[in-house]
């Protein structure tokens, strides 16, 4: 085994384990604080006050071990570029929430149009700067791909996006976010590796800042990643899917992610149309299994190994 697989998921982890304790404190200072819904499960209320952005340390730890690489791999520099694109987003969502106290943060307006942008300048990169053609393999089809032409640009921004949302839906939970996407980013490694793709340090990187932040992410956690880290990961896990030609895939290993933004545009939806009645208790879903009676430990590990399975379907798929 080469130390292209290791050491970036050694370094990141050490990165994100070693500013943990830095980063914390400081988002703590500054009033970082998790704001809980009034009318959400109860028992989040005594989550209010965790600091909040702590995706600042996964970004952190991603960024500086990627850029000792990018010489060697110019391939991750797309990969690199979203994530920090849509990490940029979060980061600027959070702060105007919990610093300037504006509780919406970025209007929707304003989010969606600064996400359109960093996907149009993925989507142009990749085009005119890459090898990666938009072709995508089909799973379970023995390795046909699969091209619709133009129609390509258009799904990609809606897969990029949409994507991101979702992973952004998902993190509601102490560590659900980050231990279904480090199974997810595990799973694109073997992939990176195994396909020789030339992405595989930033996929390890992300490993192994997911790894270190869950230290401080898991029940009871002592830091939320925030709109900075959910977006981030979505970006990853969106262009690193599209680096190795595999979007569909992410409806396999991501379907967690599809699930919760299904769960929340059914209910509004049936909200709207029926004049206030719910399919759910709540939505995104994980907070409908808590108010079922589950313990958030519990769901995070059931969509924990939900995620492993899917991931192994996954690699059968190939």
């Amino acid at each position: 085994m080469d130390y292209t697989i290791f050491m970036p998921v050694l370094i990141s982890f050490a990165l994100s384990v070693v500013m943990g304790p830095v980063i914390i404190p400081i988002l703590r200072k500054l009033k970082m604080g998790q704001t809980e819904r009034e009318d959400g499960v109860q028992s989040h209320l005594k989550k209010a006050g965790t600091p909040t952005m702590g995706g600042v340390i996964i970004l952190l730890a991603v960024v500086i071990t990627s850029v000792f690489y990018i010489p060697a791999y110019p391939k991750i520099i797309p990969i690199l570029f979203v994530t920090l694109g849509f990490g940029l987003i979060g980061f600027l969502d959070d702060y105007l929430k919990v610093v300037m106290k504006r509780s919406d943060g970025l209007y929707p307006k304003q989010k969606m149009a600064l996400q359109i942008v960093v996907t149009a300048i993925f989507a142009f990169y990749l085009v005119k700067f890459t090898d990666v053609s938009l072709a995508m393999l089909i799973p379970f089809s023995g390795g046909q791909y699969l091209n619709i032409g133009w129609l390509a640009i258009p799904l990609l921004f809606f897969a990029v996006i949409g994507t991101v949302n979702g992973v952004n839906f998902t993190d509601g939970l102490d560590g659900l976010a980050s231990s279904v996407t480090v199974l997810v980013a595990t799973f694109f490694t073997v992939v990176a590796v195994g396909t020789e793709s030339g992405i595989s340090p930033i996929t390890c990187a992300v490993v192994g800042a997911l790894l270190g932040f869950l230290l401080f992410n898991v029940y009871p956690a002592s830091v939320f990643m925030g709109d900075t880290g959910s977006l981030a990961l979505g970006g990853f896990v969106a262009s690193t899917a599209y680096m190795l030609q595999m979007p569909i895939f992410i409806i396999i290993v991501g379907l967690i992610y599809l699930v919760e933004v299904l769960s929340v545009i059914i209910q509004v939806t049936y909200f709207k149309k029926t004049g206030g009645k719910r399919i759910f208790k709540m939505a995104p879903i994980h907070h409908h299994f808590e108010l079922c009676g589950w313990s958030e430990t519990r769901v995070v590990a059931v969509f924990s190994i939900i995620t492993a399975l899917l991931c192994l379907i996954a690699l059968m798929a190939m």
